[in-house]
């Protein structure tokens, strides 16, 4: 693989996370990171609707009409949802069930419309899918962690594995959510924070 293809996965993960340093799509962040699993359905979910997306609006980027490329876009993400909400309905049930509307609401996740008007419609095929791919897999990282945090410290588990007895049930509610991505974000814009000093520092 690439320098640059490796670049564009790595941005998404850290340097450019969608939920910790953009503070994108906070609505699931926030609300279906109630624990571990939750969070990582709703995390590979998106993230195979943005790559598959992605692909398919920079294939077709140069025969859409400048006039209509937003509703062009939203309709070949709204497509994609759809495919995903009857798989995960037909296989993961349970989850399905739980995650309930969020994930029709994928289609105006602004993470995916971003990523389609910023890369896809600028850029090939195959670099498009590794954005894609970078962005939906920091996402999903990122509503993973959250989700363990909120889990473990509200629950004393992690993915429904008993960890410990200690048990904040506020985590699981919404202020739990404000306040355990609001730590998160502050330590990942800090490691970033150093990582630029540090790089800078070298040079």
């Amino acid at each position: 693989m690439s320098e640059s293809k490796l670049k564009l996965l790595s941005n998404g993960l850290f340097k450019q996370n969608p939920a910790f340093i953009q503070v994108l799509g906070m609505c699931p962040t926030l609300a279906t990171t109630t624990s571990a699993e939750n969070g990582l359905g709703m995390g590979l979910a998106t993230t195979a609707v943005l790559a598959m997306s992605n692909i398919t609006i920079s294939v077709v980027r140069k025969f859409i009409p400048d006039k209509i490329r937003i509703p062009s876009y939203i309709v070949i993400i709204a497509s994609f949802v759809t495919m995903i909400d009857m798989l995960m309905h037909g296989f993961v049930y349970d989850l399905w069930k739980t995650l309930g509307l969020f994930i029709p609401l994928i289609v105006v996740n602004c993470i995916i419309l971003g990523r389609a008007e910023a890369f896809a419609s600028k850029n090939g095929v195959i670099d498009s899918l590794f954005d894609g791919l970078g962005m939906g897999l920091g996402f999903t990282g990122a509503l993973v962690l959250l989700g363990s945090v909120r889990e473990f410290l509200g629950n004393g588990s992690v993915f429904g594995v008993h960890l410990s007895e200690v048990k904040m049930f506020a985590m699981i509610l919404p202020p739990g959510a404000f306040i355990a991505l609001g730590m998160l974000a502050a330590l990942f814009n800090y490691i970033g924070i150093r990582r630029s000093k540090t790089s800078k520092e070298s040079k």
